[in-house]
């Protein structure tokens, strides 16, 4: 089990994802991370074991975002540590993804992706999201309507149970959420 939090606002992003994290931290304590939309891209930080761990390596200060995810993991694919952690980045850094359930296909998808010159750094099937999201989105002009369609191929190809949340740098001001046979629920204020 995993936990999973998003925050699109007018406020900093980081002190309401590490709130959100540290209510959902009964979800999983191997690993904790954040990704922001900061001006100069998307900026991920995350650590190995307890959102603790998380906490001690953020500078409030020093963000200004108002748009990010963050994740607290319990391992399903890979062992604990950093590497493992999540968000996910694509390879080209135009994604960033958290995840809560399993790919169940993420080898094959893993294999067709290698085939076309993606490669991965962790053991997990979460990097397969983005980098997938890229090979569908690097096909298109970069509009809003071609990032949903990016993910909507993406996961069209997964089998499994999952909710994402998906980061794109080409537009910082919002994410996509999707979910499959998995809870997600979404607040508005």
């Amino acid at each position: 089990m995993c936990g999973i939090v998003g925050y699109v606002g007018c406020k900093k992003c980081l002190p309401i994802l590490l709130n959100g994290l540290k209510n959902l931290e009964y979800r999983g304590y191997d690993s904790a991370g954040v990704a922001s939309m900061e001006n100069y891209g998307i900026e991920i930080i995350k650590e190995s074991g307890r959102v603790a761990n998380l906490e001690s390596l953020l500078d409030y200060n020093s963000s200004f975002a108002t748009v990010g995810i963050a994740h607290t993991r319990w391992a399903t694919h890979g062992i604990p540590c950093k590497e493992n952690a999540h968000p996910h980045k694509d390879n080209s850094g135009t994604f960033a993804v958290v995840h809560n359930g399993i790919v169940e296909n993420y080898k094959e998808l893993r294999q067709l992706l290698e085939g076309a010159g993606y490669y991965f750094y962790s053991q997990t099937d979460t990097e397969v999201i983005p980098n997938l999201i890229h090979y569908y989105y690097s096909k298109s002009e970069k509009t809003k309507e071609s990032f949903l369609n990016a993910i909507h191929s993406a996961c069209k190809d997964f089998k499994g149970s999952y909710a994402i949340l998906v980061l794109c740098k080409d537009f910082p001001n919002m994410q996509i959420v999707v979910r499959k046979n998995s809870p997600l629920i979404i607040g508005v204020r």
